[in-house]
């Protein structure tokens, strides 16, 4: 579905493309959204020129990871995270 020149919806897509990233190499989404809150990501809004389309991209450092999370030819690795459950609220 498009939005009209929606940069909110357009970041809030970025953002989900990078859990969604994450949980590729074995974190949780989760752990995946607590490393988006806590990590110097940088979030832009690079283009408002195609309309309807607006286009928001995230920069995550890929220094902060133990292991490579870089694309490549044979595609993400997955790793043992381990049981680190995080309290998304006291409900649950």
């Amino acid at each position: 579905k498009q939005y009209y020149l929606d940069v909110h919806i357009a970041y809030r897509q970025a953002c989900l493309n990078a859990i969604e990233y994450l949980t590729k190499f074995g974190y949780s989404k989760a752990q995946a959204y607590a490393i988006l809150g806590t990590a110097p990501v940088q979030g832009h809004i690079s283009g408002v020129v195609d309309i309807p389309n607006a286009c928001a991209t995230l920069w995550l450092p890929t220094d902060i990871f133990a292991f490579d999370v870089m694309p490549n030819a044979s595609g993400p690795v997955k790793h043992d995270m381990g049981g680190v459950d995080i309290p998304m609220s006291p409900d649950k």
